[in-house]
């Protein structure tokens, strides 16, 4: 274990505290420092440490508001170990609401980073240093991008034994397995011994109910799974591991029908938009190529000719797929996995393709 995180510049965490720190960062256009926030928790008895990082694009802040919600009333016990847990990495894409670092960069292609490169990269280097370094593992929590959702799923090296350990325990319905593009933080923290997983869910600029309920249970999860509380791991009622996604697009511009939402299954040659003039003539019905789960969607239904509609995850077999939409159909009202689709579903509105006119 590495457990490096009882001092923090000249700031002390003892076994049993919790300390609000602060670390600078870099400066601002006028100067200013600018500092990254963080909580330090450690428990009293040793252990692993891991990092619960959010907002790593700035305007991704459904973890942001889970992150503050750990601080604030965590559900658990912490045993054994220590956290650090960073609500906001792109502190400066934040403050302008953006996913983007001032310089135009995406952070999340610049780590490690380099301490003589760029704004971003500077930033990426001392994130990587201060925060990665000192973690056994992470957690790190996304959205989708602007004008799209995400269904939630667990992205990571599933031939890292270790980041598919906790990828399992998180409790995701779909695991996307990948190293990740290069410089995003899961794959060079891997590359440097730290087992990472990203969740993807929901929207930008939201901090929506449901996906803090799933964040909150997917990070007790893989505490308890690492043994630093004396909870137990909720599995959810089914589990996937897929090895390819792929997105389909418009071939015309127009305003988008949807006919399928968030977490759907649906079968090769199933309607998935119907595309229509602004008066409502139909100009393509889009269909899905594959036979999978509905994994992402646009929210915008203005499209333009190859605009993204539905991101398909790919189940790698028939069983595979059928075994998963009979678990789905079992999924009980109160579930947290039904309370995801409807609150998702509630950003499109979904009509039945045979109902049109």
């Amino acid at each position: 274990m590495k457990g490096q995180v009882d001092r923090w510049g000249e700031r002390e965490v003892r076994p049993g505290e919790r300390k609000r720190l602060r670390i600078e960062a870099g400066t601002s256009f006028s100067g200013a420092t600018m500092t990254l926030p963080l909580m330090v928790w450690r428990s009293k008895q040793p252990g692993p440490v891991v990092g619960i990082t959010a907002a790593v694009h700035g305007d991704e802040i459904n973890g942001t508001g889970a992150v503050r919600n750990l601080v604030q009333n965590p559900p658990f016990t912490l045993e054994r170990g220590a956290l650090i847990m960073v609500p906001v990495v792109n502190v400066m894409g934040f403050e302008r609401h953006s996913r983007y670092m001032p310089d135009r960069r995406d952070l999340n292609r610049c780590f490690p980073g380099y301490s003589g490169g760029s704004l971003s990269s500077r930033y990426a280097r001392v994130f990587f240093d201060e925060v990665i370094r000192r973690c056994d593992f992470i957690i790190d929590l996304h959205t989708a991008a602007v004008r799209r959702t995400n269904f939630p799923n667990v992205r990571t090296d599933c031939d890292n034994a270790e980041c598919e350990r906790l990828a399992r325990a998180f409790g995701c319905e779909v695991i996307v397995n990948g190293k990740g593009p290069e410089g995003s933080l899961r794959r060079e923290a891997v590359e440097a011994g730290c087992p990472t997983i990203v969740l993807e869910a929901g929207e930008v600029w939201k901090a929506e109910p449901s996906v803090q309920d799933l964040i909150l249970r997917g990070v007790s999860n893989v505490l308890a799974e690492l043994g630093m509380t004396d909870q137990t791991v909720e599995s959810p009622p089914h589990q996937v591991i897929v090895e390819e996604t792929h997105w389909v697009r418009s071939e015309s511009g127009g305003f988008l029908q949807f006919h399928a939402a968030p977490g759907d299954m649906v079968d090769e040659g199933q309607a998935l938009a119907t595309n229509t003039s602004l008066l409502g003539t139909e100009i393509e019905i889009i269909r899905s190529p594959h036979r999978g789960i509905v994994l992402g969607m646009t929210t915008m239904p203005a499209a333009s000719p190859g605009d993204p509609v539905a991101h398909i995850a790919l189940p790698s077999t028939k069983r595979q797929y059928q075994t998963l939409e009979k678990s789905i159909g079992d999924l009980g009202e109160d579930s947290i996995e039904i309370q995801l689709r409807e609150h998702l579903a509630t950003n499109i509105t979904i009509t039945c393709q045979e109902d049109e006119s």
